[in-house]
């Protein structure tokens, strides 16, 4: 391979780097992960929301229950003494009165308590109401998530699969060129973040579009073959054309 084609084949090579560099930045703007991006963030604000929702409604049903035992509790404990009242064992009226008086009290403790429960149920259905909600709002995000998912799951497998191409080419090609050559152009791109090898048409630089001095570029057109020179302004490989 001759010097000229070899300096010809580093603008293929780095045609192949710009396709790859324009895939990476393909790969990272993908429509699609904007939307997953946005639905994770939605399904966490509800996942959130309906943790604090639920958390309240559970407070309140525990509430609940704790009344409904304890008014269950008096109810047994009313029946136990109606039961013994009747059964004949007390026959003195006294003890049948102070138990008649003890049984009315817990009727009353019980009818509060019950009373109790029933705001607490007023309160509860609300939040049983809005957990519902959120458990429905959160299920369809949830499915939009998994169908983004999806969606950008088969976006990258493209976009990887036509990386993958693009650097079996660009591997090939480096492999058929001087290990020099190639290591001093890629160290130049990395300088110039993308420029590794420009043209230099009259004076200017093809890379960085700014110009050099006239003896500097007449220099350049009559190195030796093979000579690698640079632009003193960006650093890229200059080609005189």
């Amino acid at each position: 391979m001759s010097e000229d084609t070899a300096f010809e084949d580093l603008f293929v090579l780095q045609a192949h780097d710009h396709a790859l560099d324009h895939l990476r930045h393909r790969h990272d703007t993908l429509p699609d992960r904007a939307v997953v991006a946005e639905a994770e963030a939605a399904a966490a604000t509800l996942d959130a929301r309906l943790a604090e929702v639920r958390g309240q409604r559970d407070a309140v049903a525990r509430r609940e229950k704790a009344l409904d035992d304890e008014a269950s509790s008096l109810q047994a404990k009313a029946v136990g003494i109606e039961r013994k009242m009747y059964s004949g064992e007390i026959s003195s009226p006294k003890e049948l009165q102070a138990m008649q008086a003890e049984v009315e009290q817990l009727r009353r403790h019980q009818g509060e308590l019950e009373g109790q429960e029933l705001d607490v149920m007023e309160q509860r259905e609300p939040l049983d109401a809005e957990v519902a909600r959120l458990g429905d709002e959160v299920a369809a995000v949830q499915a939009q998530l998994a169908q983004a998912r999806d969606r950008l799951a088969a976006a990258e497998a493209e976009v990887k699969g036509e990386a993958r191409e693009e650097l079996a080419k660009r591997q090939e090609l480096a492999g058929r060129l001087d290990a020099t050559l190639v290591a001093e152009y890629e160290r130049s791109r990395t300088l110039t973040h993308g420029t590794g090898v420009a043209r230099l048409v009259g004076l200017t630089c093809q890379g960085c579009h700014l110009s050099i001095p006239s003896t500097e570029a007449e220099r350049i057109r009559h190195a030796p073959v093979g000579a690698i020179e640079h632009c003193d302004n960006c650093g890229a490989i200059l080609v005189a054309s």
